[in-house]
Formats: C-alpha cells, structure tokens, sequence
C-alpha cells in the first residue's frame, strides 16, 4: 500500500474511487444514448430528454472497473492485473464500443504476445495517442488525491498498458489530476476557480499537444459556445487524447458544482460523446452535490457493481516480463 500522506484509509480511498467509477458510468451510458439522426439528438438535447430508457456503458466504464479491482486489491495500479481484466472483460462482451485499434491489442494478446511490445509497437512505434487511457482515469485521481505526484506516476503506469504515446499519457494525466482536484475541494475544503483549476492541470502535464490544448481551454471564457469550443479544442471525432481531453476539461471547470448542467452542455459537442460525458461525469461526480446527479440516470445506467466486468473473478492475469 502506498503512503499518500494524510489518514484517509484504503476504504476512504476506494468510496471516492467507487464514487468516481459511478460518474463515469452515468456519463458514459448517457452520452452513448445521444448516438444517431444528428437532428433528432439535437431536439432531444434541446429538450433535455434522454431517448432510451436503459442506458448502457460502453468500454469506457468497463476499462475503468480494471482499474478500480486494481486499486481494490492491491491499493495501486498493477499493470499485469489490470490487463489480465482489461482482456477477460473484453472476452465476456466484445461489442462494448472498441475502437480498432483495441480489438487489434486484445487479439494480439489474447494470441499470446506480449502486451508492453504490442502496446509500444502500435502506429509505427509511436504508440497510441488516442483517448482511452484518458477515459478510464478519473477513479485514479479520486483514490489518491492528496499526493498529486503520485496521482501522476500511478495514472501514467496506467496509460502504458495500452497507449504509450506522451499525448495519450498527458491526457490521462489532465483527466486524473482534475479528479484529484475535484476530490480535494470535498475532502480538503480547497476551492478553485475555472482558471486555477485548469492551472493545475496543466502544471502537472509533459509538454504535449494535449497541455497546449488544455492552455487554449483556459483561455476560452466559461460564456463560450460549444460551436465555436469545438470549431478550436476538437470535441472527440479524432478519437484523441488531445481533441477530446481539453474539451471535456473546460466543461468540467465551468460546471464542478452541477453534474446534470456538466453533461447536458458537454453532450451538445456531439463527437464522441459517451467518452467526452465519461470523463467528466468521473469528475464532477467527486465535486458536485449528489442531488445534481438525477435520480432517474442513476436508476436507468445498468449497475457496474453487480455487472460481471466487476464480479467476476479474474481467471489469470500474469504476464511475461
């Protein structure tokens, strides 16, 4: 067990990190409802109406239950263990939204490769760049809030297992230190303006396209509409770290005190809206008021605590070294 440096213990530490997970999921399932006729989402978004009535997570949140079992078992990020889930949950429903590039990785070490070379080896040897380390991360920041250096080295290990390109990394770095954040005003009565809070986000990144991005955010006043956010920052359609982290990230700044108004804004962005809502739903959820979260999402998201993803017990997760 890591020493984070105040007396909260492991089960603190997990109630925040469970609290989080269930942000994401909501985010995730809500903002994957809003897929279809472009049209006829905008008049449901208009009308602040959700279309289906069970709303489903996608990968997003179950990469984020891996990662969760991680914490709860060990209290930190094991990167063989979270991949031996990462590759079991996929094989228990393959059709969860992943992109390519992962079926391609979970095939490849399902097969028996070595997942660190499949991972470094992808796009030319540059490694994935894209937002999936970055949609997962938020329970990181929530489980070890009060040391942000270690909120950094942890997220960072976890961003490896699959994407090794330095924007990936920085853009779950961005997501997990604002879930650190978020936590911090809760646990440690800290407040944070928009600016200071994107500040600290981006003092604790590498340079990367992504902190550049996340600096633009900053500058784009809370009074900004999400045409011309998303005609500057990107809103996900690349499927990367930085055109969908900075967004994600401003609309979590302007709403940390209101969950509902958060999603509803963010989801408008279209693009790729489960992940966008995903992140920020992981976020928001450890600053805002419960009762900001409807009671009607919470009961209409299908439960990640009594899904298999999390109750299912790992088979075998070693890998070769």
């Amino acid at each position: 067990m890591f020493y984070t440096g105040n007396m909260a213990t492991s089960d603190d530490r997990l109630k925040l990190a469970a609290r989080s997970l269930s942000g994401t999921a909501i985010g995730d399932a809500f903002g994957e409802c809003f897929f279809g006729a472009q049209e006829q989402m905008l008049d449901h978004i208009q009308n602040k109406h959700l279309p289906l009535e069970r709303l489903m997570f996608t990968d997003d949140t179950i990469m984020a239950i891996a990662l969760f079992r991680s914490l709860e078992a060990f209290g930190t990020i094991d990167k063989d263990y979270v991949l031996g889930c990462f590759l079991q949950n996929y094989q228990i429903d393959t059709h969860r939204g992943y992109g390519p590039s992962m079926h391609h990785f979970f095939r490849e070490v399902a097969a028996g490769a070595d997942g660190k070379k499949v991972a470094a080896e992808k796009f030319e040897g540059m490694g994935s760049m894209g937002n999936g380390s970055a949609m997962r991360a938020a329970l990181i920041g929530a489980y070890f809030y009060d040391n942000l250096a270690l909120v950094k080295l942890q997220t960072a290990a976890s961003s490896i297992i699959t994407h090794t390109n330095i924007e990936a990394v920085a853009g779950a770095i961005a997501v997990a230190t604002a879930a650190a954040l978020a936590t911090r005003q809760q646990e440690m009565g800290e407040r944070y303006s928009r600016n200071t809070f994107l500040n600290e986000i981006i003092e604790a990144l590498p340079q990367s396209d992504t902190r550049s991005q996340i600096g633009k955010a900053r500058a784009m006043e809370g009074s900004y509409s999400i045409p011309t956010l998303v005609a500057a920052l990107g809103n996900g359609t690349r499927m990367l770290a930085q055109d969908t982290v900075p967004l994600a990230l401003w609309c979590a700044a302007k709403h940390l005190n209101d969950f509902e108004a958060c999603l509803w804004e963010l989801v408008s962005a279209l693009g790729d809206r489960d992940t966008l809502c995903a992140i920020a739903g992981g976020i928001v959820a450890l600053s805002a008021p419960e009762t900001t979260i409807p009671l009607s999402w919470q009961h209409q998201v299908e439960s990640w605590k009594e899904s298999d993803f999390y109750k299912q017990p790992l088979r075998s997760w070693k890998q070769n070294n």
